[in-house]
Order: structure tokens, then C-alpha cells, then sequence
């Protein structure tokens, strides 16, 4: 049982624990490329990077900020806003750099395997711990002082590792279907891109093309192809445990019960985050802070989540303090029309990609099910075993889950 193991101070194993710095306060810039910059919302829920949500900094930036600079193994720990977001850093991901909301812990390898510390640090009874510390000021917060003192269990390095190494096993399969699920992504947007934006649609070569209009083609606004809707009021305190996926401006934001919209859908960001255009393949709950498509009128869901992925959404923002999208607005902007014909073609191409999507998410889905059930049960030492029989147990859960 886990009584055989320590629980030790997570300040009694690391070098160093320090935060991060914002660019600007020290004289620094962020740019479109450069050194990698890591925010709370460059790291999923289940310790993931997400590269769409990264900032950049140019290498004067990054020499200011050395204080922050990340180096490989060590662990990132949200301590502001969504706490408790965790990310190991790999050598891949360097050089990068990350500000005040994250915390780098950077451990002393003599007493702890990094990859170990890092599950233990997503294990329910950490969190528990730094959550529990949070102060609620203008928003929760933990300090540095609040998570030296929150401990971790301690067991001999060797079953440390053992211990990472099954873990890893399902975050490398999870990572897996996240690059082939952005591959498929990419495949279906450089589809679109020949075909409505370049023009290189099947039979192009055999009709005229006019001022930027193919014959049978039309030039609307995107109001007569589609309806926009704002989404709906849904507390955290109202959902019910559920399948149904609630999304948000950035993406699913929890599950309820109950269905708003039926399926397939397509929603964007209306309120704090926009650009983002999200395909929904089953029935969903759309946020106040969305736009969801409540009419297709001219178009597929496919080829419209395709078209306002296209138009960029953020340049139409009309808010001041927070970002807003105007529905109004954006059904005056005139946009190409193909013919229904030409769009059907398209779903029957990507359709096949898309279906492969749903699948691998699937897929991902189940894992971080069974990895999380199993992630406690091996750091707080209620599961004994060694070596040959942790490879078992990893062999039986990715069974089940395949």
C-alpha cells in the first residue's frame, strides 16, 4: 500500500522552483515566430502541448528572461487561473520560455526520476493539495511557497521509472493520434485551399473564369449561405454528468446531458478567443461565448467549417476590452458561392478523413480514460508489482482500450 512510501515535500526534491516572466515587463516583445513561449493555454487538461496555442519571443527576449528559460525534464505547473494544467518538457520542445502563470520545477535527479514527479504531480491527491492553497484573489492563484510544501509520494527510483515508463506508454499513443488527427486536418485544409481559394477544383481546366468568378459560380454574403446564432447560458453548477460536449470560444469546455443542437454543427468563437472554427460531427451544447451555424442554407457543414476557417474571424473583431465577434457583421462579407454540386463533391472526399478523425479521437479518449485510472493507483503505490508484471498490466489496459 502507499504508507510504505515517503510523501515528501516537493521543495525537498527539486533545484529550483521559480515562475516565469511577461516579455513586455522586461523590455521584450513577442513575435510571429521565434523562441517558443508557453501559456496556461498552451497545455491540454491531460498534459499535452498544443503548438496552435503557443506565443513566440525573438532570442533578445529570451536572454532577458533567463531566469525562465525552460531546460529538458523540467515540470510546468499552472499556478494561476486553471491550476494544475502539468507538462514535462522535452527536448523537442526547446529552446521555449513561459511566464508568471506557470511554475518550472526543475528536479534533483538523486531523488526523483523528473518523468515520475510529473505524474505525481497530476495525480488527484498533488492537485488536491494545490488546489486546496489557492487563494481567491482577482483570480486563484497558488504561490511558489504553497507548492514547495505540497508532497509527492517517494518510491525507490527504479520502480520510479518503471512506474513513468507505462504511463508514458499511453501519453505516447494519446500524442500519436494528436499529430495524425492534425495531419488529416492539414490534408482537408490544403483541399480546400486548391480547390475554392486557387481555384483548381475538378474540371477547372474547362470553365471561364471571370473577375475571380468561375462560371456557375456566385459571389453572396455569407448570410445567404449561412445563419450564425449566439450560443446559450450554461453554469458549471447547472451541468449534469453527461456525453454531450459543451463548447466554448476555444474548444469542448465539459459535458452535460443534455443536447441543445443537433448534429453535425459548426461553432466559433463570439467572446474572448476568435478565429477558431470547430466541426461538430454529433449533437452538442454551443456557449454564450460561441457563434454555432443554426441554418446551412447554400453550403454543407463540412465546406462552412472550411469557408470561416478561411476568412480569419479574429480581423473582425468589435469588441474593446474583450475580443467580440458581431454576427451582423460577419453575415455582410461577401464570399464566394460554388455551385451544390461542387460542394457535394468536396464532402465526398474529406468525409472519409473526417470519419478517420472521430475515430482516432475516440481512440484518445479511451486511453486518457484508462491512463487515468491507472496514473493513481501506480504513483500512490496501491498497485505492488515489479517490472515484468507493471509491463503486464500496461499490455491488459492498452488491450481494453484498442
Amino acid at each position: 500500500m502507499s504508507g510504505r512510501w515517503p510523501r515528501v515535500p516537493l521543495g525537498d526534491l527539486a533545484h529550483r522552483i521559480t515562475k516565469g516572466t511577461t516579455p513586455t515587463s522586461v523590455g521584450g516583445r513577442f513575435t510571429d515566430s521565434g523562441i517558443r513561449f508557453v501559456k496556461v493555454e498552451s497545455i491540454s487538461d491531460g498534459g499535452a502541448l498544443l503548438p496552435d496555442k503557443l506565443a513566440f519571443i525573438d532570442h533578445d527576449s529570451n536572454r532577458r528572461l533567463a531566469r525562465s528559460q525552460l531546460s529538458t525534464d523540467d515540470v510546468l505547473f499552472s499556478i494561476a487561473g486553471a491550476i494544475g494544467r502539468t507538462y514535462l518538457v522535452r527536448v523537442s520542445d526547446l529552446p521555449a520560455n513561459t511566464n508568471q502563470a506557470l511554475a518550472i520545477v526543475r528536479f534533483n535527479r538523486s531523488k526523483i526520476f523528473p518523468a515520475f514527479a510529473y505524474y505525481a504531480m497530476r495525480d488527484w491527491k498533488f492537485q488536491g493539495q494545490a488546489k486546496g492553497r489557492a487563494l481567491q484573489v482577482a483570480q486563484a492563484n497558488v504561490n511558489l511557497s504553497q507548492l514547495s510544501r505540497a508532497r509527492i509520494p517517494v518510491p525507490p527510483l527504479e520502480v520510479q521509472k518503471r512506474i513513468a515508463s507505462v504511463l508514458a506508454v499511453y501519453d505516447d499513443l494519446i500524442e500519436n493520434n494528436r499529430r495524425r488527427i492534425q495531419l488529416l486536418g492539414q490534408v482537408t485544409g490544403l483541399l480546400y485551399k486548391k480547390w475554392f481559394v486557387q481555384l483548381r477544383f475538378p474540371g477547372h481546366e474547362h470553365v471561364t473564369i471571370s473577375d475571380g468568378v468561375p462560371e456557375g459560380w456566385e459571389k453572396r454574403s455569407l448570410g445567404d449561405l449561412m445563419t450564425l446564432q449566439r450560443g446559450f447560458d450554461l453554469p458549471v453548477r447547472s451541468r449534469e454528468k453527461g456525453p454531450v460536449p459543451v463548447y466554448s470560444s476555444t474548444g469542448v469546455n465539459g459535458f452535460h446531458d443534455t443536447a441543445k443542437v443537433s448534429g453535425p454543427g459548426v461553432v466559433t468563437g463570439r467572446s474572448g478567443s476568435l478565429g477558431e472554427v470547430m466541426y461538430v460531427a454529433g449533437d452538442f451544447w454551443p456557449l454564450n461565448t460561441t457563434l454555432w451555424v443554426k441554418e446551412f442554407k447554400r453550403v454543407s457543414p463540412l465546406f462552412a467549417r472550411h469557408l470561416l476557417s478561411g476568412m480569419k474571424l479574429a480581423q473582425y473583431n468589435g469588441g474593446t476590452a474583450v475580443p467580440t465577434l458581431n454576427r451582423n457583421d460577419v453575415h455582410r462579407v461577401e464570399v464566394l458561392c460554388p455551385p451544390g454540386d461542387t460542394v457535394a463533391l468536396f464532402d465526398n472526399r474529406v468525409w472519409p478523413l473526417y470519419r478517420q478523425v472521430a475515430a482516432l479521437e475516440k481512440s484518445a479518449e479511451a486511453l486518457a480514460k484508462a491512463r487515468d485510472l491507472l496514473l493513481p493507483r501506480l504513483v500512490n503505490g496501491d498497485v505492488t508489482v515489479g517490472a515484468g508484471e507493471i509491463s503486464l498490466i500496461a499490455a491488459q489496459r492498452l488491450v481494453k482500450v484498442g
